[in-house]
């Protein structure tokens, strides 16, 4: 018996609304980090909220972009506006103890609402901007405004910022000057769900190991069924939201 040739889904993205490309591209870029980012509004209120469009931009200066979409009213999300308006905020690194705050602070919360207090995390000073940052994650960068970028039609932005100071936790710190990612439990992004890195490899593997893997579907610790998506449930929203 022939084992089924694989077929290639060919999707033109100038025929995708809105919804179906988010789907999409989200599904395809995986893993993706979780930039879990703090501002402060004009009025001193903190926001607290995660961003999966996070990745660095530069080396030296050291530099990191978001990319936000609106509110799922259309309207700037309060971090855009916080960056925009003091020019400062601040990554958290989002690690298995702190996952399910990190999903609670995507709830559209009231611009009034400060989600440390929502969702009941600890601030924690930072040295240079005035945002606070979580207290218990082990790895934050405090960040400078560099550029606002507006992409598209739809509302999206980039922000590009400049870290100007880490706060590393020192038991992952390492004596040579690297991060020890092995003893971190980070989060990341999977579509709709999130993903625990949990192991690590260079190449080549053995083949018993590639063989053993292969064709595996991901270990769910969730203990939902295997398939279930968040994308197909009420509690998902196309603008990145999480529904209270």
């Amino acid at each position: 018996m022939h084992a089924r040739e694989a077929i290639n889904v060919i999707i033109n993205s100038d025929e995708l609304n809105t919804t179906s490309a988010y789907k999409l591209l989200i599904g395809a870029v995986t893993p993706r980090a979780i930039g879990w980012v703090s501002t402060l509004s004009s009025s001193g209120v903190a926001n607290l909220a995660p961003i999966s469009f996070f990745t660095v931009v530069s080396r030296i200066p050291p530099m990191v972009s978001l990319t936000l979409q609106p509110r799922s009213d259309g309207t700037l999300k309060d971090t855009l506006v916080n960056i925009r308006d003091s020019g400062e905020f601040v990554t958290n690194l989002v690690t298995l103890p702190q996952a399910h705050e990190m999903h609670r602070s995507a709830i559209e919360f009231d611009s009034a609402q400060d989600e440390f207090d929502e969702v009941g995390l600890t601030k924690e000073a930072c040295e240079v901007v005035k945002v606070p940052r979580v207290k218990d994650s082990p790895i934050a960068m405090e960040c400078t405004l560099d550029r606002i970028i507006q992409v598209g039609d739809v509302n999206d932005h980039v922000v590009w910022g400049k870290v100007v100071r880490f706060h590393i936790r020192d038991d992952v710190y390492a004596q040579n000057g690297r991060i020890d990612t092995a003893a971190i439990p980070a989060v990341g992004r999977l579509a709709a769900e999130y993903t625990l890195a949990d192991n690590a490899f260079v190449t080549p593997l053995p083949a018993d190991v590639l063989s053993e893997r292969l064709g595996k579907r991901s270990h769910r610790l969730d203990e939902r069924s295997d398939g279930w998506s968040p994308v197909d449930s009420a509690e998902w929203s196309p603008s990145g939201a999480v529904k209270a």
